[in-house]
């Protein structure tokens, strides 16, 4: 079994999503999410819930600041930005060979997810479209290169 992991900021945005989305198009995988700076137990952020919800996805979301544990758990880190990534690798170096940008892994293309954090349910709804179509590419990539497990 494949465990990937989705880090952002905050873990109420972003991965949250991320995790969600990723659990609608892979159930064979184990999947959990972490923000680099966040509070432990936050919920998801309102608008995160109000848009998977418009998709018919539930969530039931604690926020977790990413620990040792968790990268240690996962076969892949996924991180929204650049900047994720390299703060992943500087805390946890033995991280270096799992951790991806999602758009990296992905996509094969640079660039960050774009943070929706207050804003409008609009930019919310454009953030889980780009979650959607990454992820729906690396589970593709992820059964091509494990062969469907």
């Amino acid at each position: 079994m494949i465990n990937l992991l989705f880090v952002c900021t905050g873990n109420t945005c972003r991965s949250p999503m991320a995790e969600a989305i990723a659990k609608q198009h892979a159930q064979e995988m184990n999947i959990k999410s972490a923000g680099v700076f966040a509070a432990d137990g936050s919920p998801a952020s309102t608008n995160t819930v109000e848009v998977l919800t418009e998709k018919g996805i539930t969530i039931d979301h604690s926020a977790k600041l990413l620990t040792k544990e968790l990268v240690d758990w996962a076969n892949y880190i996924f991180t929204m930005t650049h900047s994720h990534k390299q703060l992943v690798m500087k805390q946890f170096p033995d991280s270096l060979p799992k951790v991806y940008t999602l758009k990296e892994f992905s996509l094969n293309q640079l660039g960050d997810v774009v943070d929706p954090f207050g804003g409008p349910i609009e930019v919310y709804r454009e953030t889980y479209q780009e979650l959607n179509e990454s992820i729906q590419a690396l589970v593709k990539q992820l059964e091509k290169d494990h062969n469907k497990f």
